[in-house]
């Protein structure tokens, strides 16, 4: 059986070819995690386009919050169930699973994030992001009042929707792609 490629479209390479920097980027990637994630090589053609994703993912998922890294990780799981991206669920399943140390709480994610244990801070968060997910028309003040009631701040609220709305757009991208995650994903942590 053959592997399938990484995306199912061909692109060419860009004139605008990967930077050193940007080199040096995927290099230590491989380098600390033993491995290219394939989001990064999907995005490696064009190099406006692969620092556009790599400075929103860093700024949000990396960047100074008052939600975790795990809580933000918890958000891109939450999101890709709710819209069934694999590659997604796979790479950031894992992620929740290394970064909590708890096997069963990411599969709960990724399955149904109801059925976790969860404190009343990270339940309001998960639901707020799946409404942003599946009925985004509809999110209004009381949505996120209940955030603030569960001990949000304004800026925190800013960061929840910041997360769901980078996995929504890039669980679409993937989809349209159809993005494979790295092999290395499926056994980690577990």
């Amino acid at each position: 059986m053959s592997k399938k490629p990484i995306v199912a479209l061909d692109m060419p390479k860009s004139e605008e070819a990967l930077t050193d920097r940007q080199q040096k980027y995927l290099d230590v990637c491989d380098e600390k995690l033993g491995f290219i994630p394939n989001v990064l090589q999907a995005y490696a053609w064009h190099s406006t386009k692969f620092e556009a994703f790599t400075n929103s993912y860093n700024d949000l998922m990396l960047g100074d919050s008052g939600v975790s890294k795990l809580e933000r990780e918890m958000i891109a799981v939450v999101v890709s169930s709710a819209n069934h991206c694999y590659y997604c669920l796979t790479a950031h399943g894992a992620a929740v699973r290394k970064m909590s140390g708890n096997a069963i709480l990411g599969e709960q994610l990724v399955m149904n994030y109801r059925t976790a244990e969860l404190d009343k801070k990270q339940r309001a968060m998960l639901d707020f992001a799946h409404a942003l997910t599946v009925r985004p028309a509809e999110i209004d003040e009381p949505d996120r009042q209940l955030l603030r009631d569960a001990g949000w701040t304004d800026r925190e609220i800013w960061d929840i929707a910041a997360v769901a709305a980078f996995f929504n757009m890039s669980n679409r991208m993937s989809a349209a792609i159809d993005k494979q995650p790295n092999d290395e994903y499926h056994s980690m942590a577990r």
